[in-house]
């Protein structure tokens, strides 16, 4: 038994199952349902089964008192899609387009019998719309109930043709169409119009389309009865396109009657909510506004509809409820309209006898559960019994059962009132639709889909971020929703949700344009229609395209030079990682990887805002690049780079950081798209008119002109289907046509569907190349090198070695930045604060976890030799001092790892015996182990060794780690530079130990009076050793010398100069 409240039953009530709440509220032709076949994908899906679920755990405190049999594609599986997680039954289907699957009745009704399920939910498209399905199923042994309306009302009033004409013989208003004459009785018993009625209203024919055409009157409306979605819709202004267009949407919705009507301009879409039980009530749920279209296509809906006065929309909706009985309509559907503000007039468009994708803008405003209420109509509960229903009207969400029983709990619909809306709703639909490209679908892979739910804006979506969007599904991925107590409330939610929503992948999404869409002034003050938004496509007045200062970062902007260097860096870096890992491959493989895979300098060419950069991207470490461009080397900006966990680029340029994300590669028919602070950057590809290509996938339907043939600039040449829809696709310049493609074949993105030969080449406009200096944070000449650590040297010494290692592994140092580099090295060497910073920096460390008075008398020595010779040797002392009195030797051994790493950095200065340079030992150390690493290097290809044999040396010595191969090979890759440092270093060494250390005068070398100069003989002796090439020649020769002829004195020599 249900739990209610005797006192008060207008509360919420628990029923204990499906069969006790129809028991309970079901009229005489109540039926369980508890098993919902969904012949749906998408949206769609996710929607009902997310809709249905909250309505059963509200009812029966269980969420899963509804189960769901769902259809999935391979396609679908695949993608990833969102429904098929939410599926209780997963079934297999057919893949391809939806005439094999979720649109396919015989295997739907089938289905549904072998999986026992008691109800099928079509929702929108697909077989939504096919009275064969409802008739069918009711057919079944035993029946089994469609979500819907019976087949006789769906196939009167789901055909275009047919609705309008039992409309306007109804008595609604209608504009002129070709059937405008026709008159003729609905007969409700078998559901149809008489067939002569029927097919005078038709059009047979391209030429029976320009004669009705001309009668009508220009600008016309052709349309395919069968059509809706923004399928099957052609708007054409003069005779000559009438034919063609006739064609085209034959094309789209094949099989289906066509019609055509006056195109009423400068009217606004309303359309009426309907909701209708199987006992002859019938009611309008509110409407909404769905004047924002494209092409026909439904952009943003919102509601309650404002553009019409009350009283002139009281009739519209009367109108609606009028023309659902009249037929006998059961179940949700919408009747539109045409509605011109300027005369206060509407006319009927037509009814869909399904739930439309915008139905949740009505659940939000009359907080009524749509796919729910859809569920209880088809279990027979009379529309005066569901509780939303009830509220909605006034009245308490349930009654007693003894007044259920004598019919007290009837409503009379048409004479009371419904309460007021709650709010406004404006709904924004979420598609893989490029905007930039005339809205054309793209399909592919999504690597984040981040978006958060508030209590003003939810949303939907058919995947997550794992999933994709294949070539046969719909082009809507997701709806948002945003409400609030007025319209512009509610607007600006949805500007704020727009912008937070993220989406990244291989797909264009229309997110940003809708965002810029609804600030647009005519939005804010509601002076919309239905032809706005593709004025605005048509002049171009509302452009993606990021302008010198159209990207954000932060509270300030980034102009587009910085948008190209990022971009620049982008495509660098997955060359040359692209080029490492292949590479690597090759080397897995057993093959020989050639030695220019790893060529540290490539050229990088991006067009953005109609300029061409050309640029120069050397690779100067493994994450670190030099920006310049191309002709002018002597100036460039330094970017780093770092992979973000998912997939984003967080770069860095003059000292800012930003993060990028590549939404889309560059190919033939398309440029790299970038994500950058959630706004989409978009490069061009390289303007050339005669390769005809396709950037989206689909199938090539038809040649519009012969091989051979002259085709005018801006002339269609081909129709392709994509995601359902036939393009045309035209030609940019004039030219003579050649085909390389077949009618019928499938294409992906960039193929080549044919080649134009130029009528007149030398008119192709070209981009301009771009000049003169970046206007980029950190641009500028080699003085980038010097010192950047704000006068601290070691920093600059740490900074100055890290670039002399980055370009012994390989990657590009020039001449000038060594010397630049040495010379930095020089001047921290020389200051005499160095030892004290770079202790000081190892101390900090140890704050709180050695001997507080401990550490402090070090700091205090640390901080007072900051502008004095470093005591190294006292500094030593403390610390042996302070362990050798701790007794305890748990607590000895714990001091001794903690400080070993300060006393290891304190070492090298107790062994820097000159004056002039204190630094000595601490850069000696670093020379030697560049040494040791460069001899290590280059010992597998000197001597005359061939690259191929060194390759399959070092192949056989490091059996599992070819990333040390490629590192070697990397290294040696650049053996002139990596030698020119070597020079750099033995010449210092042989100064070094040619020079008395007591004697006053200039510093001869960085490495002056280091203790462990005797140590570099090993290495000296190596380099002398080897031979091969003019390289390894010079070095040797330079190393014998210094051994043979000057010889480095020993360390008692030294003393005794001393």
């Amino acid at each position: 038994m249900p739990k209610a409240s005797a006192s008060n039953p207008n509360i919420h009530r628990r029923f204990h199952d499906v069969a006790t709440y129809v028991s309970e509220l079901g009229g005489p032709n109540g039926r369980v349902i508890e098993k919902v076949l969904i012949a749906n994908n998408g949206v769609g899906a996710v929607k009902a089964i997310r809709s249905i679920r909250r309505w059963a755990y509200e009812v029966f405190g269980d969420e899963r008192a509804i189960s769901f049999v769902v259809m999935a594609t391979p396609e679908d599986l695949k993608s990833n899609a969102e429904y098929i997680r939410m599926g209780d039954v997963i079934i297999d289907v057919p893949g391809g387009s939806n005439n094999h699957n979720y649109a396919n009745v015989t295997l739907i009704v089938e289905l549904a019998r072998l999986h026992g399920v008691q109800a099928v939910w079509a929702g929108w498209g697909h077989a939504s719309e096919k009275p064969a399905l409802p008739n069918t199923l009711a057919m079944s042994d035993p029946p089994i109930q469609f979500i819907g309306p019976a087949g006789p009302p769906m196939y009167a009033l789901g055909d275009k043709i047919g609705s309008t004409i039992i409309a306007q013989n109804a008595g609604v208003p209608c504009i002129a169409w070709n059937g405008s004459d026709v008159v003729a009785e609905y007969d409700r018993v078998t559901g149809t119009l008489p067939e002569e009625a029927f097919q005078k209203a038709c059009v047979t024919s391209a030429i029976e389309a320009s004669q009705a055409a001309a009668s009508v009157g220009f600008p016309i409306m052709i349309k395919a009865s069968e059509g809706g979605g923004g399928k099957g819709i052609r708007m054409v202004s003069n005779e000559e396109d009438v034919q063609n267009a006739y064609r085209q949407v034959c094309g789209e919705v094949p099989g289906s009657p066509i019609f055509i009507m006056k195109l009423s301009t400068n009217s606004r879409h309303l359309e009426v909510q309907l909701l209708a039980d199987e006992y002859g009530n019938a009611i309008a749920l509110n409407g909404r506004d769905c004047s924002v279209q494209r092409r026909h296509q439904k952009i943003i809906e919102e509601g309650p509809p404002v553009a019409a006065r009350p009283e002139v929309w009281k009739k519209m909706e009367e109108a609606a409820v009028s023309l659902a009985k009249a037929v006998g309509y059961t179940n949700a559907g919408t009747v539109e309209y045409l509605y011109s503000e300027e005369e206060e007039k509407f006319y009927f468009l037509e009814l869909n006898p399904r739930l439309q994708v915008e139905h949740p803008v009505t659940e939000m405003i009359t907080r009524v559960n749509l796919p729910a209420a859809q569920l209880q109509v088809a279990m027979g509960i009379p529309l005066y019994h569901i509780p939303e229903i009830r509220e909605l009207y006034g009245k308490n969400r349930f009654e007693a059962s003894a007044d259920i029983a004598s019919g007290g709990s009837s409503i009379d619909f048409a004479n009371t009132e419904r309460v007021p809306a709650y709010g406004h709703c404006i709904a924004v639909r979420i598609t893989a639709e490029n905007a930039e490209a005339g809205f054309k679908p793209t399909s592919g892979g999504i690597q984040e889909l981040n978006f958060r739910s508030t209590p003003n804006v939810w949303g939907y979506f058919s995947m997550d971020s794992s999933g994709s969007i294949h070539e046969f599904a719909d082009s809507q991925f997701g709806h948002l929703f945003a409400s609030g107590p007025n319209r512009e409330q509610a607007r600006r939610n949805m500007v704020l949700a727009l912008k937070e929503l993220s989406i990244r992948g291989d797909i264009s999404t229309t997110v940003d344009y809708i965002s810029k869409l609804i600030e647009l002034d005519d939005f804010v003050e509601n002076d919309i229609d239905t032809g706005w938004l593709d004025s605005i496509i048509k002049d171009g007045s509302l452009s993606m395209a990021p302008s010198s200062n159209t990207v954000k970062r932060g509270s300030g902007v980034m102009n587009s030079h910085t948008v190209a260097v990022i971009g620049a860096t982008v495509v660098a870096f997955n060359q040359f990682t692209g080029h490492e890992k292949r590479f690597l491959e090759l080397l897995e493989r057993g093959q020989l990887p050639p030695l220019n895979l790893l060529k540290m300098v490539r050229d990088v060419e991006l067009i953005l805002d109609g300029i061409k950069y050309k640029l120069v991207c050397t690779r100067s470490g493994s994450s670190e690049f030099q920006i310049a461009v191309l002709g002018e080397s002597s100036k460039f900006v330094t970017t780093t780079v770092r992979v973000l966990s998912d997939g984003g680029y967080l770069i860095n340029i003059g000292g800012k950081s930003q993060v990028a994300y590549q939404t889309s590669h560059s190919d033939a028919a398309s440029g790299m798209k970038l994500s950058i602070g959630g706004k989409t950057i978009s490069f061009s590809p390289d303007y050339d008119p005669s390769s005809l290509r396709t950037d989206v996938a689909g199938k090539l339907v038809k040649k519009l002109v012969p091989n051979g043939a002259l085709v005018k600039k801006g002339g269609a040449y081909a129709e392709i289907e994509v995601m359902k829809m036939f393009m045309p696709l035209k030609v940019e310049e004039a030219g003579v046509i050649t085909w390389a493609n077949n009618e019928g074949a499938a294409l992906a993105a960039g193929d080549l569907l044919a080649t134009l030969e130029l009528e007149n080449p030398e008119n192709v406009s070209t981009t301009d190349i771009f000049e003169g200096d970046l206007n980029v944070e950190g641009w500028g000449s080699l003085e980038e090198f010097k010192s950047s650590g704000s006068g601290r040297p070691h920093i600059t010494l740490r900074k100055a070695i890290d670039r002399l290692e980055n370009g012994m592994s390989g990657f590009v140092l020039s001449s000038s930045a060594i010397e630049s580099t040495m010379k930095n090295i020089a001047d921290a060497v020389t200051d005499q604060s160095l030892a004290a910073y770079e202790i000081d920096e190892q101390l900090s460390v140890l704050n709180g976890r050695i001997d507080g008075a401990l550490f402090d008398e070090l700091s205090r020595i640390t901080c007072d030799s900051k502008t004095s010779k470093f005591p190294a040797d006292q500094f030593k002392r403390l610390i042996a001092q302070h362990m050798s009195n701790i007794k305890d030797e748990a607590e000895r051994a714990n001091f001794l790892a903690l400080t070993t790493p300060l006393v290891s950095v304190a070492d090298p200065y107790t062994k820097s015996l000159a004056e002039s340079a204190p630094g000595a030992e601490r850069v000696l150390s670093c020379f030697l182990s560049i040494l040791r690493e460069w001899v290590s290097v280059e010992r597998w290809f000197c001597d005359g060794i061939s690259y191929a044999d060194a390759v399959e040396n070092l192949r056989k010595a490091n059996k599992s780690d070819n990333q040390s191969v490629l590192d070697i090979c990397r290294s040696h890759a650049l053996l002139k530079s990596t030698a020119v440092v070597v020079l750099k270093i033995i010449e210092s060494i042989a100064e070094a130990g040619k020079t008395n250390v007591s004697l006053p005068g200039k510093m001869t070398s960085v490495v002056l009076g280091a203790e462990g100069l005797v140590g570099a003989t090993p290495c000296l002796t190596d380099i002398a050793a080897m031979r091969g090439n003019d390289t390894y020649d010079a070095l040797s020769q330079k190393c014998r010398s210094i051994l043979i002829e000057e010889s480095l004195p020993s360390i008692e020599d030294r003393k005794t100069k001393v």
